[in-house]
């Protein structure tokens, strides 16, 4: 079974399938990401795979109809973006830098290819790491998500920024950026990206990568720019591994504009969400974040983005980095 149910107290779809419960958990003696496997074969670099266990399918059923609620066929695409062969790698900043440009040229492609599909309404790339996620898989990988509406997160950015951009004529975004870059929470900045600690962190470390030049979709960016968003990602994923000196789990979401209608007023960005305060010490989602979404931050904001700051000076040096830290 596999469908979309519609919640009218928030305007949110839930997923629903029941192929979700089969996932197997961190397995030992086995990876169906390695070269050889049934999935991969050999001579691959990186590989867009289709999710084993998906919550959305291009050939899901029509399901029944409730009298009140409201259901819909759960139509869409999950595929897994295996980045290497390596299975021991640990992160993104562990990549080779021209096996991480290849990992950012399948995003590009997969975004190119599912814009023609008049089915898909937005697409969600994103990256899990680390068990304190509910990762399952190890090796190195990321996923996407093709969906037939646009998630509420995303609505609210558009609208918010549809909002600014009539009454200031201006992008929210190159508003922002043109703020964090003034140094206080800004980590590190290539040609063509920064990347920042937000002013209105929720999470503990988080960071925030955003083009400088004002586009919508990663198929906009050339191949100069290309290979500054692999370098700053390596950049930000090794400073959040090197800030508390051990991994740090998080989830990366990349967000682009939705494929139905023109949204000159929106920019690409990408948006890391690490959950750990401190070391061994997670920020957990608890009453007030999950009963009113509303978050709580630990801390003071400026204070973790001058530890990111030097732990993005250490990185930048091992990297050979093409930017520079603030």
């Amino acid at each position: 079974m596999r469908e979309l149910r519609f919640n009218p107290l928030t305007g949110q779809w839930i997923m629903v399938s029941a192929v979700r419960r089969n996932r197997p958990w961190r397995p030992r003696d086995f990876c169906p990401f390695c070269p050889g496997s049934e999935e991969t074969g050999y001579g691959w670099e990186v590989l867009l795979l289709p999710n084993r266990f998906p919550m959305l399918s291009f050939d899901a059923p029509k399901p029944e109809q409730e009298e009140f609620y409201t259901k819909a066929r759960a139509i869409g695409q999950c595929s897994v973006i295996v980045e290497t062969p390596e299975h021991e790698l640990r992160d993104l900043d562990e990549l080779p830098k021209e096996q991480m440009i290849k990992v950012v040229e399948l995003w590009k492609e997969a975004t190119a290819k599912l814009m023609e599909n008049p089915r898909v309404a937005y697409l969600a790339i994103f990256r899990n790491k680390g068990e304190e996620i509910g990762v399952s898989l190890t090796h190195p990988h990321g996923q996407l998500y093709a969906f037939p509406f646009i998630p509420l997160k995303a609505r609210l950015k558009i609208e918010n920024s549809r909002n600014y951009y009539h009454r200031f004529g201006e992008c929210l975004f190159c508003r922002i950026l043109e703020e964090e870059a003034k140094g206080e929470r800004a980590i590190y900045e290539n040609e063509s990206f920064i990347a920042f600690m937000p002013f209105f962190a929720s999470w503990p470390f988080e960071i925030h990568v955003y083009p400088k030049r004002h586009v919508q979709y990663l198929t906009q960016l050339n191949s100069k720019e290309t290979r500054d968003l692999a370098d700053v990602l390596q950049v930000v994923t090794g400073s959040l591994n090197e800030v508390l000196e051990r991994d740090m789990p998080y989830t990366m979401m990349i967000f682009q504009a939705p494929f139905k209608g023109k949204y000159p007023f929106y920019h690409l960005h990408i948006e890391f969400y690490p959950i750990l305060r401190d070391n061994g010490k997670v920020k957990y989602t608890a009453g007030i974040e999950l009963g009113t979404w509303e978050f709580t931050y630990d801390g003071v904001p400026e204070e973790n983005a001058r530890k990111l700051r030097e732990a993005c000076k250490r990185v930048v040096k091992r990297l050979n980095a093409e930017g520079r830290c603030f």
